[in-house]
C-alpha cells in the first residue's frame, strides 16, 4: 500500500519495534497528526479473547472523562412520559413505533446512538437487521437500554462510548481529538483501559490482552507496552 509524503515524514518519527509507555505513545500520536483536519485518535486493543463464545464476549461502555470531541445525535425509543424525559435531556430525536418505517422504509440513519426503554424494545428489535451490522441496536450491557433515558442521554452526550470485540476479536474505540491536550488524551485512555481490565471474561485462559495500537486517522500506529495491564 502506497502512503503520501505527510504519512511516510510522520511514520518515520516512529520506532515500529518499540512498545511506548501510554504517555509517550500518546505524545507521538499527536505528532503524527498531520491531516489538514482535527484527526480522531483511536485505540486497537487486540485482545486473547475468543468472540465466538459468549462466556469470552467482552461488550460494554465507558464514560470518557474529557468526551470524544465530537458530537453525538442520540435517538431515543419511549412512551409516555419518558418521551419528554428524553427531549429534555437533549435526545436529538424521539418518537416511537411512528419513526420503524422512515429507518427502515426511508432509510434515515441520520444518529449515532440509539437508546431504547425496555417496554419499547419488541418494536425496536423489528429494526434487528437495519441497526445490527452497524452496531447500533441498543443493549442492556451498554446502558442503552435503560428506563433512567436523562441518564443515558446525558453519559452519552458526556462522550461515553461503547466497546465490543470485532470477529479478529479486536476492540476499536475513539479516545478523543489529535488536538486535545496530552493530559486530556491520557484521562480518556486510563478510563478506557481501566473499564477494558475490568471486563476481562473469567472464563479467559491465556492472555488477555496481546496488543495495543494507538494511531490517529491518517497516521501510522504507535505500539503500547501492555506490560502494566
Amino acid at each position: 500500500m502506497k502512503h503520501g509524503k505527510k504519512y511516510s515524514e510522520a511514520a518515520k518519527l516512529v520506532d515500529r519495534a518499540t512498545f511506548y509507555e501510554a504517555a509517550d505513545a500518546i505524545a507521538l500520536v499527536k505528532k503524527t497528526a498531520v491531516a489538514k483536519f482535527d484527526e480522531t485518535v483511536e485505540a486497537h486493543i487486540r485482545t486473547g479473547c475468543d468472540g465466538r463464545h459468549a462466556e469470552q464476549q467482552i461488550r460494554g461502555a465507558v464514560v470518557l472523562p474529557n468526551g470524544t470531541g465530537k458530537s453525538v445525535k442520540v435517538l431515543v425509543f419511549a412512551k409516555g412520559d419518558k418521551l419528554a424525559e428524553a427531549e429534555n435531556a437533549g435526545a436529538d430525536y424521539v418518537g416511537g413505533e411512528e419513526l420503524i418505517p422512515k429507518i427502515q422504509n426511508d432509510g434515515w440513519l441520520d444518529f449515532d446512538v440509539v437508546v431504547a426503554t425496555p417496554d419499547m424494545m419488541g418494536v425496536v428489535g423489528r429494526l434487528g437487521k437495519v441497526l445490527g451490522p452497524k452496531g447500533l441496536m441498543p443493549n442492556p450491557k451498554a446502558g442503552t437500554v435503560t428506563m433512567d433515558v436523562a441518564k443515558a442521554v446525558n453519559d452519552i452526550k458526556a462522550g461515553k462510548i461503547e466497546y465490543r470485540l470485532d470477529k479478529a476479536n479486536i476492540v476499536h474505540v475513539p479516545l478523543g481529538k489529535a488536538s486535545f491536550t496530552e493530559e486530556q488524551l491520557n484521562e480518556n485512555f486510563n478510563a478506557l483501559m481501566d473499564a477494558i481490565v475490568k471486563a476481562k471474561p473469567s472464563a479467559l485462559k491465556g492472555q488477555y490482552l496481546k496488543s495495543i495500537t494507538l494511531t490517529t486517522t491518517m497516521g501510522p500506529g504507535v505500539k503500547v507496552s501492555v506490560a502494566k495491564f
